[in-house]
């Protein structure tokens, strides 16, 4: 057997340790008080005959405690409970030491395998990391309610980056690169004005986005659509100086070559140091930005042949790859890019198709774009098409006084993810139960959010001036506070939730592609929405229900309930929950059916989703993947495509990476060992979230966190 320690640490059942804790209680009481061996004995064979193979220690304590009490043994009950909470409150005056020094030693695994972003080697990292520690620790103890700290705790919901709840800093936006851009900025006190061409626009991009990036958690997007209008700043610029050198000595049309001739490589060269200064700057964060690029062409913009030329050079630029150290072309994680399919560029004759061919030959090689259908976000938005924050979280329509839609320069305050599987296995096929319970959890959830919004509330805008002093996302006074900004729905509060498939299945037996479960499903998922549209009627605030929180988290969930319930087929003996509302894994299900299915779910998670669908060798699937770039744009609004090929950075090897038993890679080419030089996308157990892979050649599935 098995105890899971508090740490979540796994360690061999000792029944000696449980009689020496029963022991120094009995010193404390009088001898007619004590507990006899044969009574502590009979204590420790209960709990060895439970037949357990994990148990946690605090259920071993709680059973000691009821058994005294059972042998009338109540002032040595007293006294273990005295003893118990002592030795509590001894853990909670210090409990980072551990978990800091095992980072410095690059022993503590967990915090090496959170963000696949972050390399914990760094000493920068490293700094962020312990900081994130001393956060975790104040915000467990001090800084939430004990209702909600317990409630992280055992699973019922997920209190998001508390590393970084100490400070007053949000989670993810729209940088307002347009204001940034047309009307200057001020970075480390010093003013940048108004780019006068393309190249130094891409620049000033660059150095925004790191600043952003440094001053809060969480991604952030640029709407490149804004450097349209600085191309051609830069094409007016050469027309001027060719014309006035070659006036009379050149026809125009030749000055009119040069001058594109101008263009393409200034172009070229804007693109590649926005592409590489994201993927060399290091924020104080200790990782790349987490920056991701829309590229959206609308119709009605007078710069839209120049955006034209941006995206087509942006996706180009991405197919090609970045050198890595041993200067092969491998995939940079960042900048993310999202790509918009529209009237003009479906692949259904429009004038911009060949930008979306291209963007899907992109996506065959490198994984990314993913695929936003303006025709699908138009119904659920009220019309309009518009980034997501980072790369998966919506903000809903809001207007200004004049009645304007605006999205770029607004944010997310933070989120809460719900456990929702959890409620299922508790109510145990009891319908009314289930309702009742999941109404209580929902009710912890919204404490737990609007402890995210008052720690925002007063927060001075010289805490972060990119932000809200120069244009980020506002252009306040020094010394005034933000405070309009987290009210009347201008900012967003994200619900998340993990886990329908497992819900629907516990409480329905079907899975929610079935009649039955996906009535059930529906029902959830309506319930969810309803619920965080009266929180934003009663409170004003920007409440917003959110489907991908974060794929880490439904093996967390998944590993709590395992802890606390044991193995439950279909749920927890998968070693992960289904990320939000997609299909597992394990369904027998098309692509196109897929996406059709998990439109629906879409359209109730305003507040964030994506779908995935996963392509096998895909370099040799574009016709294929350019029928479901078409699917896409009349039948889901977000999507992108997964494959199960791998790649090895140091020689470029595109094929199968050898993973053994005992969880060792090695490349069949170059030998290459190296985890940190490879790119294992394959799911061998089908799972379509990132950063997470099981394998089993045995009886026994190994389960890991990947590390990118």
């Amino acid at each position: 057997m098995k105890v899971i320690k508090r740490d979540g640490r796994a360690v061999d059942y000792n029944r000696d340790k449980i009689i020496t804790a029963i022991e120094k209680a009995n010193k404390e009481v009088k001898p007619r008080e004590r507990a006899n061996k044969t009574e502590i004995k009979e204590i420790t064979k209960y709990i060895e005959e439970l037949n357990k193979k994990r148990i946690l220690v605090e259920d071993i304590q709680d059973i000691i405690e009821e058994k005294l009490m059972a042998i009338q043994k109540y002032e040595l009950a007293k006294k273990y409970i005295v003893y118990r909470y002592t030795r509590a409150l001894v853990r909670k005056q210090n409990t980072t030491d551990e978990s800091i020094l095992g980072l410095i030693r690059n022993e503590n695994k967990e915090l090496a395998e959170e963000n696949s972003n972050k390399n914990t080697m760094l000493a920068s990292t490293q700094r962020d990391y312990i900081a994130g520690e001393v956060s975790r620790d104040l915000t467990r103890r001090i800084l939430l309610p004990e209702k909600i700290s317990k409630a992280h705790e055992d699973g019922i919901l997920h209190f998001h980056d508390m590393d970084y709840f100490v400070q007053p800093i949000f989670n993810c936006c729209l940088i307002n690169i347009q204001d940034m851009l047309d009307n200057g900025t001020v970075m480390n006190g010093k003013m940048i004005e108004s780019p006068k061409s393309f190249q130094v626009a891409c620049t000033v991009t660059t150095q925004i986005i790191a600043s952003v990036a440094s001053n809060q958690y969480g991604g952030q997007s640029v709407d490149l659509k804004h450097l349209g209008k600085y191309l051609r700043r830069s094409k007016e610029k050469f027309t001027k100086e060719l014309q006035k050198k070659y006036k009379d000595k050149l026809d125009k049309k030749l000055i009119e070559s040069l001058v594109m001739d101008r263009v393409k490589r200034e172009l070229s060269a804007g693109v590649q140091t926005i592409q590489y200064q994201i993927n060399t700057l290091m924020t104080t964060n200790g990782q790349s930005p987490f920056v991701t690029l829309f590229l959206n062409l609308e119709k009605d913009d007078p710069y839209i042949e120049e955006n034209a030329m941006i995206i087509e050079e942006v996706i180009k630029q991405r197919y090609q790859g970045i050198k890595n150290e041993s200067g092969v072309y491998i995939t940079p994680a960042f900048p993310k890019l999202v790509y918009v399919l529209d009237e003009h560029n479906c692949l259904k004759g429009g004038k911009y198709d060949y930008l979306t061919k291209l963007a899907v030959k992109c996506s065959s090689k490198r994984m990314y774009p993913d695929y936003i259908s303006a025709k699908k976000m138009r119904e659920n938005y009220e019309g309009n098409v518009f980034s997501p924050m980072g790369c998966r979280s919506f903000l809903a329509p809001w207007k200004d006084e004049n009645g304007n839609y605006k999205f770029e320069g607004r944010f997310n305050q933070g989120v809460v993810s719900i456990n929702l599987p959890q409620i299922a296995i508790v109510a145990d096929g009891d319908e009314e139960k289930f309702w009742k319970l999941f109404d209580e959890r929902l009710e912890i959830c919204y404490e737990a959010l609007m402890c995210r919004h008052y720690a925002l509330l007063g927060t001075k805008a010289d805490t972060s001036p990119v932000h809200w002093r120069y244009g980020a996302i506002a252009r306040l006074e020094k010394g005034e506070t933000i405070d309009e900004l987290l009210k009347n729905g201008y900012s967003t509060l994200s619900l998340g939730y993990i886990g329908i498939y497992e819900t629907t299945k516990l409480m329905t037996g079907k899975s929610h592609t079935s009649k039955d479960g996906h009535e059930f499903a529906i029902r959830v998922m309506k319930h969810l929405q309803k619920t965080v549209k009266d929180w934003k009627a009663q409170t004003g605030l920007g409440f917003a229900l959110y489907g991908t929180p974060a794929e880490s988290l439904c093996y967390r969930f998944a590993r709590v309930d395992k802890e606390r319930f044991g193995v439950i087929k279909d749920v927890t003996d998968k070693g992960y929950y289904t990320n939000s509302y997609h299909v597992d894994v394990r369904e027998k299900i098309t692509a196109f059916d897929k996406l059709k299915f998990e439109s629906e779910f879409q359209a109730l998670s305003t507040g964030g989703a994506i779908s995935y669908v996963e392509v096998p060798n895909m370099a040799h699937n574009i016709e294929a993947m350019e029928e479901l770039v078409k699917f896409i744009y009349d039948n889901i609004q977000y999507a992108e495509f997964n494959t199960k090929s791998d790649y090895c950075q140091v020689c470029g090897f595109d094929g199968e990476i050898i993973i053994n038993d005992d969880l060792e890679w090695e490349c069949p080419n170059c030998g290459n060992k190296d985890k940190a030089k490879m790119n294992v996308t394959r799911r061998t157990c089908g799972y379509l979230g990132e950063n997470f892979w099981n394998v089993g050649k045995t009886k026994e599935i190994k389960q890991r966190v990947l590390h990118l």
